[in-house]
């Protein structure tokens, strides 16, 4: 069974650091990109970090960059989005995704995924 399980969400005041984990199982994680996205209340879906299974990583958001960078360790099944410098705008739901070979360019291409993790929570306030 494929599967994207989030965590490493919480509470962090501003300017503070976290690091999101995607583990993943179900299938080889080193033929596939993984994007992270990320979705604020009333808002829609954003696509913000994507890696490809050669490790090349795609930006999506201006407001992310020098803060935000993307990793994977393929032989811990597992995809990493580190967060610095974080803002109150950065608060959202972020997921992982998977389904792609190659991260699209230049737009996230939302749809295109087909499985999706189920959410971590990322609150920034002080």
């Amino acid at each position: 069974q494929v599967q994207l399980v989030e965590s490493g969400g919480g509470l962090v005041q501003p300017g503070g650091s976290l690091r999101l984990s995607c583990e993943t199982s179900g299938f080889a994680l080193d033929h596939y990109a993984i994007g992270w996205f990320r979705q604020a209340p009333g808002k829609e879906r954003e696509g913000v970090l994507c890696i490809n299974y050669s490790h090349e990583s795609t930006s999506y958001i201006d407001s992310v960059k020098g803060r935000f960078t993307i990793s994977r360790d393929n032989a811990k099944n597992t995809v990493y989005l580190q967060m610095n410098s974080l803002k109150p705008e950065d608060t959202a739901v972020y997921y992982c995704a998977t389904g792609l070979y190659w991260c699209p360019r230049p737009l996230p291409m939302t749809s295109e995924y087909d499985i999706w993790g189920q959410g971590t929570q990322v609150t920034v306030s002080s």
